[in-house]
């Protein structure tokens, strides 16, 4: 089964420019105390106005700043990346044309949980059909004890995740957990690569990933099922989709 040595990177990080709590360097920094080769910072998209979301004029400069500050950071490669937010019809809240320059694509829903099975499994076809998308964060959208679930055909998810090379997110944040261990399952048998995540919004946060790492163990998974454990150029193909 896999073990928290096996993971080379933390991919879903926040920083100054939304609503995290550290610069682009302190992440980086403490990713690499953490013996990280690789991290991503993974902003909010607009549509979070409370969290100060980028718009595309902003995402563009953002990336710009990402490797500006990685070519100063030994040690570790920083990925360009974005948490875009999922609209109520299933597009992306920023433009193609900004999303492909992105090194990886977390897609998310933070907003319309009331909608139906229906509704809610249409709009997560939709994104994962978008050839931008790497992959989907804290895909059920539980926070424990506080939200549930919202609800949608999981099969048919996982399925098109499949099709599409879309990986699934395990957010090791405690109070999330998502994907739980019976999805993690799902995704195992489909094939469908999974990505552990804290969803960092403080340096203190990254130490949280031991969670996520005991949620995939309850799943039976193994370095093989989890795309973090690859070295740095293999995932950053995986992330664009490329074998």
């Amino acid at each position: 089964m896999i073990s928290q040595e096996d993971l080379r990177g933390d991919v879903h990080m926040h920083t100054i420019e939304t609503d995290g709590r550290n610069t682009i360097v302190e992440m980086a920094e403490a990713a690499r105390e953490h013996g990280y080769k690789y991290m991503a910072i993974t902003d909010h998209s607009k549509n979070l106005a409370f969290a100060n979301g980028l718009d595309d004029a902003r995402a563009v400069e953002h990336i710009q700043r990402i490797r500006r500050t990685g070519e100063g950071i030994e040690g570790i490669r920083i990925f360009a990346g974005i948490e875009v937010d999922i609209l109520g019809d299933g597009s992306l809240d920023l433009s193609d044309s900004v999303l492909e320059q992105m090194d990886l694509v977390i897609a998310s829903v933070h907003s319309h949980f009331n909608q139906s099975a229906e509704e809610m499994t249409a709009r997560l076809l939709k994104a994962i059909e978008n050839p931008n998308v790497s992959i989907i964060g804290h895909p059920t959208g539980r926070i424990l004890l506080r939200r549930d679930a919202y609800a949608y055909d999981m099969d048919a998810v996982l399925d098109a995740a499949a099709r599409n090379k879309v990986a699934m997110e395990l957010n090791a944040y405690p109070d999330r957990l998502d994907l739980c261990d019976r999805h993690l399952r799902m995704a195992k048998q489909r094939g469908v690569k999974i990505v552990i995540n804290t969803d960092s919004h403080h340096t203190s946060h990254m130490e949280k990933i031991r969670y996520g790492v005991l949620q995939a163990r309850r799943a039976w998974l193994t370095p093989d099922d989890v795309l973090n454990t690859l070295p740095v150029d293999r995932f950053a193909r995986a992330m664009k989709h490329e074998s």
